[in-house]
């Protein structure tokens, strides 16, 4: 069975979130974040892709796979439930072809997660891109960390 991993850093500090990502097996890291850049020291993309690589974990950025400020809007002021709609639509208009992909990767790739700031993946965008992947992909697993 392919897996697919997801993780939100709110909670994390880097070392833990290497920790994380280390107990599962993840060899991969893909950065959702419309703009991988954080308050939080070490885990804006440069950092955080040096970190990764000292202990053996690839790191992507897949901006297109990211949630465009104005969609963002819905997920901070704590309404998922407007913004996932909003952003599925977004990304099967533009960024159909990375979804797809990625879920051609699965099959050959490394093992892989999919990281953005939410800690909770129910309100996150990781979920509508999950739930997205799964059409691509009917029986892929999702392993929230």
């Amino acid at each position: 069975m392919v897996t697919i991993w997801t993780i939100g850093y709110e909670r994390l500090l880097p070392a833990e979130l290497v920790a994380e990502l280390e107990a599962a097996g993840v060899e991969r890291l893909i950065d959702v974040r419309y703009r991988p850049q954080s308050r939080r020291p070490g885990m804006s993309k440069t950092r955080l892709g040096e970190l990764l690589a000292d202990h053996g974990i690839v790191y992507e950025s897949r901006k297109a796979l990211g949630t465009p400020p104005d969609i963002r809007f819905h997920y901070k002021s704590g309404r998922p439930a407007e913004g996932a709609p909003l952003f599925r639509a977004h990304v099967e208009e533009h960024a159909a072809h990375e979804l797809d992909d990625l879920a051609d990767e699965l099959d050959r790739g490394p093992r892989t997660a999919l990281l953005c700031l939410e800690a909770d993946p129910a309100v996150c965008h990781r979920r509508v891109l999950t739930e997205l992947l799964r059409v691509r992909r009917p029986g892929l697993a999702v392993v929230d960390l």
